[in-house]
């Protein structure tokens, strides 16, 4: 398979609990990255944006917005998890336990957790999956789980 032969998303049937996809590629987190999504979503918390106020800080250093984190390892998992989505139906158990830094570089991966075929409607079902991601050095930085509701292959079967 050529990298142009990848599917974009998946379908209820090609779900199957303990799968693990290692999303690619990582994605270098710069400064700009950082302020632009802190100035876009009128977060100007000192800690993302000030130098002199990060510096006296407990980390030392700006540390990168939490939802930008999110928003993230969120994005990078669409091609292997929600990419024929009909809909995100939630979003559970985020947590950031570890911070991220301007030029740390995340990798994510998401696990199958659970496959449920609707059971009102024949032509979809649910996808839970669990979505970690890690800095280059291993640290896990943030972590959720979420449901997507997706639609089957064949309906009919």
């Amino acid at each position: 398979m050529t990298v142009h032969d990848r599917p974009f998303g998946r379908y209820l049937e090609d779900f199957v609990p303990g799968d693990i996809y290692k999303h690619w590629p990582g994605k270098t987190i710069t400064e700009y990255d950082d302020h632009l999504f802190c100035m876009i979503t009128m977060n100007h918390h000192p800690l993302h944006i000030n130098d002199v106020y990060a510096r006296q800080s407990q980390q030392g250093r700006n540390v990168v917005v939490g939802p930008l984190v999110y928003s993230l390892a969120l994005g990078m998992s669409v091609s292997d998890v929600s990419g024929k989505a009909i809909a995100n139906l939630a979003t559970e158990e985020l947590s950031h336990p570890a911070p991220v830094f301007h030029g740390d570089t995340l990798f994510v991966e998401s696990e199958v957790l659970e496959v449920r075929p609707s059971s009102s409607k024949p032509d979809r079902g649910v996808v839970k999956v669990k979505t970690d991601a890690y800095k280059q050095d291993g640290t896990l930085v943030a972590t959720f789980k979420r449901a997507v509701l997706v639609p089957r292959r064949n309906p009919g079967e």
